[in-house]
């Protein structure tokens, strides 16, 4: 539409500036013609016969009688002077709008095909015609005295207005068609860059969206370790509450009731029954004593904080050992140079509970440590071979297995159990980067 638009406007200004200056040409020419001819038509009306045949020679022979098809000079109150066509010479007839305006001193141009021009006999030549109202004017004066109305034969403008229109309409195609060119450019690019902002954008919210659905999950499981935790050590308090109880309690309870026993309380209690009541009850008392410190050492952990990966394993291992009697194979493999405290105290009662369970429910068969690193994870596996359970019938509230469990998810790692007949194997697993950034 826009190059429609300019090509018409431009091309239209065009025309209009050919027929302009193709006009100005031939009327200057056919003024410098006849211009001698007439009189003064100041003085003077009417032409004479003499005027009327040399109009008619001139104006029939020769190069201008071949370019004019018709010829007609008009008086301002609209009556024909002169004319080709004889029937209409002496005439008078309303001015119209291009004779008004050629009376005003202003030269009129206009290409008419033979079926638009006005009069039947233009239109009979079947001829381009170039239409021109020229005025005439006084030598000395300058006034417009007549107009000069002739129609010329344009073949030769016919083809130059087509030629013009042509490279015009080419003009302005090209410079259409250049401008589209660009224009698609910087909207492909500009559509490019927006569709790569878009992708982008995309998997920024796509991240942000894993990010997000990500901490709610860790968020839910914080909370429900941190619900487990709070019943687990409810437990765990239970558990040493019962151990207490069923232990030192006892016992100290035994040397106090047989501290109000007759056998000390009576004077006449011989000496050496007497001191054998002493000696029970020293015996309980010590053994109350000695269980006391066996659920301590097992509350208490040893100096760790600057111990390394390595040293921990064998601590554990080796005051597991001094328990139970059993050896123990460890394997140690590549270890971070730092750890957290929290980590090396997750490492060590992994490690510690392992060895128990496998101790307790497993006989001490063949127990076995293995570390080793899995890229930037560490990994533990401490394994017996004894008979093996069935995971699926240990509770959830079951102390031992939970706490690990526990211990090691709040630090972000992962927990494993597998059990056969062929034996057990306790499996964790750490990223390393960050545990060693907590």
């Amino acid at each position: 539409m826009a190059m429609a638009l300019v090509g018409a406007f431009v091309s239209s200004l065009i025309e209009d500036a050919v027929t302009r200056n193709s006009a100005a040409a031939t009327a200057l020419y056919v003024d410098s013609v006849i211009a001698p001819l007439l009189p003064d038509m100041l003085s003077g009306q009417e032409l004479d016969d003499t005027v009327s045949r040399a109009l008619d020679e001139t104006l029939g022979q020769g190069a201008l009688g071949n370019r004019l098809l018709s010829f007609r000079l008009w008086r301002a109150d609209g009556t024909v002077l002169y004319s080709n066509d004889k029937a209409v010479q002496g005439k008078h007839f309303e001015l119209s709008d291009d004779l008004r305006t050629a009376f005003s001193g202003k030269m009129v141009a206009q290409f008419n095909r033979a079926d638009d021009a006005e009069d039947q006999v233009e239109r009979a030549s079947g001829k381009p015609l170039l239409e021109i109202y020229n005025p005439v004017l006084q030598p000395w004066s300058g006034q417009v005295v007549a107009v000069s109305e002739f129609y010329e034969v344009a073949n030769d403008f016919e083809r130059s207005l087509y030629q013009a229109r042509l490279h015009s309409w080419m003009a302005v195609a090209a410079f259409t068609l250049a401008f589209f060119v660009v224009l698609s450019a910087i909207v492909l690019r500009g559509s490019r860059t927006i569709e790569e902002q878009r992708r982008a954008l995309k998997r920024r919210i796509d991240d942000l969206s894993a990010l997000l659905l990500q901490n709610q999950t860790l968020r839910a499981r914080v909370q429900r370790a941190s619900q487990r935790a709070t019943a687990l050590n409810e437990s765990h308090l239970r558990r040493i509450g019962a151990d207490l109880h069923d232990g030192p309690a006892q016992l100290v309870a035994y040397a106090s009731l047989r501290l109000d026993s007759d056998k000390l309380v009576n004077p006449t209690t011989p000496a050496s029954l007497r001191e054998r009541e002493i000696a029970a009850i020293k015996a309980s008392l010590d053994e109350a004593m000695q269980e006391i410190r066996t659920i301590c050492n097992g509350l208490v952990l040893p100096q760790i904080e600057a111990a390394s990966l390595p040293e921990i394993l064998e601590r554990s291992v080796r005051a597991h050992e001094q328990r139970t009697g059993l050896r123990v194979d460890l394997s140690i493999g590549e270890a971070p140079e730092y750890l957290s405290p929290s980590a090396k105290i997750c490492i060590y009662r992994f490690v510690q509970e392992g060895l128990n369970n496998g101790y307790r429910h497993g006989g001490g068969i063949e127990q076995r440590v293995v570390q080793r690193m899995d890229g930037d994870r560490i990994s533990i596996d401490v394994s017996d071979g004894g008979s093996g359970f069935d995971p699926d019938q240990v509770g959830p509230t079951s102390l031992g297995l939970a706490g690990l469990r526990e211990r090691i998810e709040s630090l972000g790692g992962t927990f494993n159990l597998q059990s056969s007949e062929q034996g057990t194997i306790v499996s964790m697993s750490l990223n390393s980067e960050e545990i060693t950034q907590t």
